[in-house]
């Protein structure tokens, strides 16, 4: 047979076999790396400090005070920047501490008064505590 006859044949052969010969770079899937801290614990209880004093305290203000809910999210972008989880877990926390009191608390009461400071003072001590042991 003549070659050039096969050179048409061999180049249609020859495409498929070449495409086969290519390697496709797949990326690794993305695993998410959760770095629980030593002090997980204490910053979901102060997540949860900050829900309740953040609702207590515009329930007994008549104009509010929004830097409760900001110095919570200033927190979790310093500590769960890439950890969606741990972020979530601190974010539920914080909602539990707003809604256990919205539930009790529909008017300002001395109660109400009383649970904020008593709140309040736990936040402090517990972030003194957290930034005493594990601060830079």
């Amino acid at each position: 047979m003549d070659t050039l006859r096969l050179a048409p044949l061999l180049l249609l052969l020859a495409g498929p076999v070449a495409a086969q010969d290519t390697i496709e770079v797949v990326p690794p899937p993305v695993v998410e790396t959760e770095k629980p801290t030593p002090y997980d614990d204490r910053l979901a209880r102060l997540s949860e400090i900050i829900g309740a004093v953040h609702y207590l305290r515009n329930l007994c203000k008549a104009d509010g005070e929004p830097e409760w809910r900001r110095s919570l999210q200033e927190l979790l972008d310093a500590e769960t920047q890439t950890e969606p989880k741990r972020r979530a877990r601190m974010t539920a926390a914080y909602n539990r501490g707003y809604r256990s009191f919205a539930s009790v608390y529909t008017t300002c009461t001395p109660a109400a008064v009383r649970a904020e400071q008593n709140y309040r003072n736990e936040g402090a001590t517990l972030a003194t505590e957290i930034t005493a042991r594990f601060g830079n």
